[in-house]
């Protein structure tokens, strides 16, 4: 799970920016069984691959493709969120801290400002960030519920930065999708594509 890693700050950065699920903490099997979960009653299929290619988007807006898609009328969308975010919680016990990643949080808290910002909702995030012990390390914490627009849209990045006191283009953003890095390159920040560091089992 972890590789060797020492990373520095470019010139002038002044601010980090971190993505939770994929990121800081290896979630995403655990959110790929909680998906199948939700989504089979319904007969919205959700391949592997493609679950991996919306990593950043906000439930409710997955639902809403994938049943699109299936040409599937889901009547409660709000419902189907909640009972994908409850089943994620039942998962809690899988989920591990992306080693590399969180050595970088843990050598830089405290010297520079750091937020975590993700797509996910804030209870799912705060308990998963718990869980790898890191929540008390960020001075921010932005969701899915802050923002009107999600990744790719920058939004998400420039509410962290605004929280830490930062601008955009002094913050590194640490993602593991191309959704979350095309927000970050919409925002004017450095992205750093942290998926050749991670090796999951």
């Amino acid at each position: 799970m972890s590789t060797t890693l020492v990373w520095t700050p470019p010139a002038g950065i002044a601010g980090l920016i971190f993505d939770c699920d994929g990121t800081l903490a290896d979630t995403m099997p655990a959110h790929y069984r909680a998906w199948t979960a939700m989504l089979e009653p319904h007969g919205i299929p959700f391949p592997e691959p493609r679950f991996y290619a919306m990593g950043g988007m906000p439930t409710a807006q997955i639902i809403r493709v994938l049943a699109a898609d299936a040409g599937v009328t889901v009547a409660d969308v709000d419902a189907m969120v909640h009972t994908k975010e409850q089943a994620f919680l039942t998962f809690l016990d899988a989920i591990v801290a992306i080693e590399p990643v969180v050595a970088i949080a843990a050598a830089h808290r405290g010297k520079l400002p750091i937020a975590v910002a993700s797509g996910g909702y804030r209870d799912t995030i705060t308990r998963t960030l718990d869980r790898i012990a890191v929540r008390d390390w960020f001075d921010a914490l932005v969701t899915a519920e802050d923002t009107a627009r999600h990744k790719p849209e920058p939004d998400v990045f420039l509410e962290a930065a605004r929280r830490l006191g930062v601008p955009a283009a002094a913050c590194v953003v640490f993602e593991d999708t191309d959704i979350g890095l095309e927000a970050a390159r919409r925002a004017g920040m450095h992205g750093v594509d942290v998926r050749p560091w991670v090796t999951r089992g």
